[in-house]
């Protein structure tokens, strides 16, 4: 189970390299002081994929802690996204990690 969801983070990142929506500079470190949810206000969807839900799945994993069984980031990105001519790409890792974590 641990490693089905890193896999689908990792396949979630080399989604968001592929259609060029991973940055090489994050956002400005005020960015994740934000109080919202999915840091509406200091970040794009995109953003807060790489740089908080990646990143806090990973350290979720490496510290065996356990993982959340109650998701749904897909309807957010699907909203927030979609005008993005990719979204169907973009949300294929998101949902499969989504439908592991529920089903766990």
């Amino acid at each position: 189970m641990r490693n089905q969801t890193k896999l689908h983070l990792e396949q979630l990142q080399e989604t968001l390299q592929r259609l060029n929506l991973w940055q090489a500079i994050p956002p400005a470190p005020e960015a994740f002081l934000s109080q919202s949810p999915f840091y509406l206000d200091t970040m794009e969807p995109q953003e807060w994929l790489q740089w908080v839900f990646i990143p806090r799945m990973h350290a979720l994993l490496d510290s065996h802690s356990p993982l959340p069984n109650q998701i749904a980031i897909s309807p957010y990105i699907e909203e927030a996204l979609k005008e993005f001519d990719d979204l169907d790409l973009l949300l294929k890792p998101l949902v499969a990690l989504e439908e592991l974590l529920q089903n766990q």
